[in-house]
């Protein structure tokens, strides 16, 4: 086989652009997870808040 074939013959092949395709779906996913997580993770921090100051006051 020519060098010229090899060449030519990896740059028809899509193989890598699937991972790839793959990686940035992963990536996209994991991002909104974390950012859902953190959403949640602030509106129980301020609930637990809001809980701790009512037994306070209501000392």
């Amino acid at each position: 086989m020519r060098v010229i074939d090899q060449i030519i013959g990896l740059f028809r092949d899509e193989r890598g652009a699937t991972a790839i395709e793959y990686g940035l779906i992963a990536s996209m996913l994991v991002i909104a997870i974390v950012a859902s997580l953190n959403t949640f993770a602030n509106e129980t921090i301020d609930m637990w808040t809001n809980v701790s100051t009512t037994m306070e006051n209501a000392r």
